[in-house]
């Protein structure tokens, strides 16, 4: 099978996304099929646009195609895509639903566009799936949730159990520094816990957005959290392991995750994870790993944490859950051993479609 997959920028920028790109293309190429890369400009929202109203083909690897693959951040530049070959969105989450107001009215209508456009979905999680149902609802979908393929924690349950009775109470967050990431809001959490629990909070990943950063840092030193949070920005890998594997709980609460890549790796070392209950964190988190809050609301952050603090036992329990949740995770092989007979499938039902269009 020869599939050429679109994506907005480099598919090796640093992100889950991309990250579940580049694996699925290796996976695909591993099973023997053929797979080429195309790169539309990746602007700023929704000035992709442009890129869609040009005459010039994408790439000639579309035209020789079997199939095409779209990751769907790039769907401003295909709304005008024109093949012969099966188009497959790949959504890792939909713009609409991340954004508010008149933003979200414009992807919303974008979006549907794009996925009329499309033969079927390939999903990161049961809640974009949905969420792609409901714009689009003739359309074939298929859950294909990503895998931790970044760490290897050998962590036990003997660990998580010493580690839960360990002094001060540890957080840990690893992410873009970002708006939809809901810093403020767990740095608003934190500044909320109760005094008589010493804690420390290690917030990892890289700064894009150099306004949200300031701000960031602003309301640290406005809450006095400045010898509490640490903001250790990017690290290499090895580092990111031993902030997670020294702390006690993860806590990201997003405003939108499509699957959250970082839940799934927090869980593989134990951590029990605090999470905003829209897009696909409600597939890793429930009453027995976690807990789900609604978006922006620091004080439900703030009581799951402190929850956590004051019963060690309840934290061990959460942390054995989450570890066997994560060991009960599909693996990478699985996901994409199914992702690729469902694309196979799509590939071959367009082949037998064709002669009957052809015929009539």
């Amino acid at each position: 099978m020869r599939v050429a997959l679109v994506v907005p920028g480099s598919i090796e920028t640093l992100s889950g996304g991309f990250a579940y790109d580049r694996a699925l293309v290796a996976s695909l190429r591993e099973a023997g099929d053929t797979v080429e890369v195309v790169s539309v400009p990746w602007r700023r929202y929704p000035f992709g646009l442009v890129d869609s109203l040009s005459p010039t083909p994408l790439s000639p690897s579309l035209a020789d195609a079997d199939l095409i693959l779209a990751d769907e951040l790039a769907h401003p530049a295909l709304l005008r895509l024109s093949s012969e070959a099966p188009v497959v969105a790949l959504v890792h989450h939909l713009r609409c639903d991340e954004s508010e107001g008149v933003r979200a009215a414009l992807a919303g209508t974008l979006e549907r566009r794009f996925l009329a456009r499309c033969d079927a979905a390939v999903c990161t999680s049961h809640a974009t799936a949905s969420s792609v149902e409901t714009r689009a609802p003739t359309l074939p979908t298929h859950v294909a949730p990503p895998a931790d393929t970044q760490f290897d924690p050998a962590v036990t349950r003997a660990f998580v159990s010493e580690r839960a009775r360990e002094d001060p109470f540890r957080v840990a967050f690893v992410g873009n520094l970002v708006p939809r990431k809901e810093v403020l809001t767990l740095l608003d959490a934190l500044a909320g816990l109760d005094d008589s629990t010493p804690w420390r909070a290690t917030l990892v990943g890289p700064h894009p957005d150099d306004v949200y950063r300031r701000r960031v840092e602003r309301r640290i030193r406005r809450r006095g959290l400045g010898e509490s949070v640490r903001l250790a920005g990017e690290l290499p890998t090895e580092e990111v392991a031993a902030a997670l594997r020294e702390s006690h709980v993860f806590a990201m609460p997003s405003s939108h995750e499509g699957f959250g890549i970082a839940y799934l790796e927090a869980m593989g070392f134990g951590l029990p994870v605090v999470a905003a209950a829209s897009g696909g964190a409600s597939d890793l988190v429930d009453a027995e790993t976690g807990v789900l809050v609604a978006p922006g609301d620091a004080d439900a952050v703030r009581d799951a944490l402190d929850g956590f603090a004051s019963d060690r036992t309840a934290l061990e329990a959460a942390g054995h859950a989450a570890l066997a949740r994560y060991r009960a995770h599909p693996s990478w092989a699985e996901t994409t051993r199914e992702c690729r007979a469902f694309l196979r499938g799509v590939g071959e039902g367009a082949r037998r479609k064709q002669p009957a269009e052809g015929h009539a």
